[in-house]
């Protein structure tokens, strides 16, 4: 069995006066994809940053590397620096005056943590290097204002790349990348996964991707209500429970 490096246990979060999320538990294993799926309102959002503590639970538990969330909602620093979260709209000002190999050079750690491939703990390399990674190194002398919303979301991840990580939340990162930019986008994070043993948690809308792609999905409507590998948790009845009318409507497109 791999390590666990995330773990959840009945985990419930209102939003004003409903339960956008109740009594979901599952755990997440190193060198493991998994995807979040359901219809639009399901809790899928509020479910991740429930985990990172960035809203509040009101029961449940949730262990990230062995450390467990305080019920403010904080862990250990040691501990945040190995969490890399790409939010589907990230927002900043795109006016700053700031190059994309500046914005990514602010993810590199003061204390010289480097990923093995960075030459010698060099902070230029490290950079360079991780803008490779995700195809964008033909951006690094660009300004943030000029990007286009596919290659913020490449940019972003290479601002991931710069620090070691154990575990990386993404919610639709792949938004707003074309067919091919969105299949090459799956692959790089395969190769992470194999490589660095990352644990990945995902959002994501596109059932396709997720089955071709992820070792594992969580099927949410507020409750968990199934979870397993791909050819299990998106079974024809898993998905009709789960979306209910929609799924009639994704059946219908693809």
């Amino acid at each position: 069995m791999q390590e666990v490096v995330l773990a959840v246990e009945r985990l419930t979060v209102y939003r004003e006066s409903y339960a956008a999320v109740q009594e979901v538990s599952f755990v997440l294993e190193a060198g493991t994809d998994t995807a979040i799926v359901g219809p639009n309102g399901a809790g899928k959002s509020t479910l991740v940053q429930a985990i990172l503590g960035i809203l509040p639970r009101q029961a449940g538990h949730v262990q990230c590397l062995g450390h467990p969330l305080s019920p403010l909602g904080k862990l250990p620093m040691s501990v945040r620096r190995q969490i890399a979260y790409l939010p589907q709209n990230l927002l900043f000002d795109r006016r700053i005056p700031m190059t994309v190999s500046e914005l990514v050079g602010l993810g590199w750690d003061a204390l010289g943590m480097q990923w093995p491939w960075a030459g010698g703990g060099d902070r230029h390399r490290t950079v360079l290097d991780a803008l490779e990674r995700v195809g964008a190194s033909h951006l690094r002398h660009q300004p943030i204002s000029g990007l286009s919303d596919g290659e913020t979301k490449r940019v972003l991840l290479a601002y991931c790349l710069v620090r070691p990580r154990r575990l990386l939340i993404l919610d639709e990162a792949p938004a707003g990348l074309d067919v091919r930019g969105e299949s090459e986008f799956y692959r790089l994070l395969n190769q992470l996964k194999q490589e660095q043993g990352w644990a990945i948690l995902q959002i994501s809308h596109d059932l396709e991707m997720v089955r071709r792609h992820c070792d594992r999905v969580l099927c949410l409507n507020r409750r968990l209500l199934c979870q397993g590998v791909p050819e299990v948790a998106l079974a024809p009845e898993n998905l009709a429970a789960a979306y209910g009318s929609e799924f009639v409507q994704y059946r219908h497109i693809h």
